[in-house]
């Protein structure tokens, strides 16, 4: 009798069965292109993956706090190494996606995109730009990145007192579509959404304007084997194709 009650209790138990599905922290970068490849998993697995999306900063400190993520992917190899050098990880982790930026506003905007800035600086001059979303440098990549994008194209001063910082990527680029911020510098990936399709315009942005986002991943101590799954499945073929079609290359 003790031992039927006590197979009811691992059976039902939320905390217990909860390793079947594992929780995954991963960038607000690659949020719609993981939502199809975890619809791709499922599929061809019959397993399930949780995501929490934020920023890759704060991802990390969470990480870092205890929190019981068993895969860890994020916009960039530096937080994982962090994490590596505190042996939270099993090893240095795995470039699965290299990240581009893109100037993205809404469909109706008046202001004209190009690829140098200049007439984003034009419309700063002429008043038609309040505010200009990026993602906060502090803790996201893209924002490093959209940084070094300013700086480069001698920007970075006109733009100060009109910088709204998103807490994510995915916020930027909220901030930016929504019409909150006239304009944004985004993730590729982002911008390619399709529910920001009739919404938006957008251009891709040389890559040679900021350091590479090397989007990496790497699983932590606590790891099971349905992660594990999930780890090796984004780097095969299918989850791949996935990742290029949002505008991702392959490393």
């Amino acid at each position: 009798m003790i031992i039927g009650k006590l197979q009811l209790i691992l059976l039902f138990s939320p905390v217990l069965r909860a390793t079947d599905v594992p929780v995954i922290a991963a960038a607000s970068s690659v949020k719609f292109a993981l939502q199809d490849i975890t619809k791709a998993f499922h599929q061809d697995t019959g397993k399930n993956v949780r995501i929490s999306y934020s920023s890759s900063g704060n991802l990390t400190r969470q990480i870092q706090q205890g929190s019981p993520f068993e895969l860890f992917l994020s916009a960039n190899s530096i937080y994982i190494a962090r994490l590596y050098q505190q042996q939270k990880t099993l090893d240095q982790g795995t470039v699965y996606a290299l990240g581009r930026m893109a100037i993205l506003t809404t469909k109706n905007s008046p202001i004209l995109l190009d690829k140098d800035l200049h007439k984003t600086k034009q419309a700063l001059q002429k008043g038609q730009i309040q505010y200009f979303a990026i993602a906060n440098p502090e803790h996201s990549p893209y924002g490093v990145a959209a940084r070094e994008i300013l700086q480069k194209l001698n920007l970075w001063e006109l733009v100060q007192s009109h910088l709204v910082l998103g807490e994510n990527a995915a916020q930027a680029t909220q901030f930016a579509s929504s019409g909150a911020a006239q304009i944004g510098l985004v993730s590729y990936s982002l911008a390619l959404a399709p529910i920001l399709q009739n919404r938006t315009r957008y251009l891709l942005l040389p890559a040679n304007l900021h350091q590479p986002l090397q989007q990496t991943m790497v699983l932590l101590n606590n790891t099971g084997n349905t992660a594990k799954l999930f780890f090796k499945y984004l780097q095969q073929d299918k989850a791949q194709t996935i990742l290029s079609r949002y505008g991702y290359t392959t490393p």
